[in-house]
């Protein structure tokens, strides 16, 4: 079965930290992160390539950092936490091509793990 597992999460005060892993049952050559306020669209966070290529939102560029641990697993280490991040967050594999932080271009997804950055 193809799944992704996501772990990691939780709440912190801002200025805080938090580190997310997802590991999937298959290759995939793009992983990504997205996430998601109740009633918005998805959001792509970071993206990386198993060739470590990386694209991040503007919005967390300096403060998030994407990397691959394996062929098969991502991580997404965020720093200096705001508010404003608070969100569900979400893995995702199999980029069909096209936008790297488009969430339609991607296939697969994790079931989502809640941040909560609190002011």
């Amino acid at each position: 079965e193809e799944q992704l597992v996501e772990s990691g999460g939780g709440s912190v005060e801002a200025g805080g930290s938090l580190g997310l892993s997802c590991v999937a049952s298959v290759y995939s050559a793009t992983m990504a992160w997205f996430r998601q306020v109740s009633g918005k669209e998805r959001e792509g966070v970071a993206s990386i390539s198993t060739g470590g290529v990386t694209k991040y939102a503007d919005s967390v560029k300096g403060r998030f950092i994407v990397s691959r641990d394996s062929a098969k697993s991502v991580t997404l280490q965020m720093n200096s936490l705001k508010p404003e991040d608070t969100a569900t967050y979400y893995c995702a594999a199999y980029f069909v091509g096209g936008d790297r932080l488009r969430a339609t271009d991607y296939e697969l997804w994790g079931q989502g793990t809640q941040v909560t950055v609190s002011s």
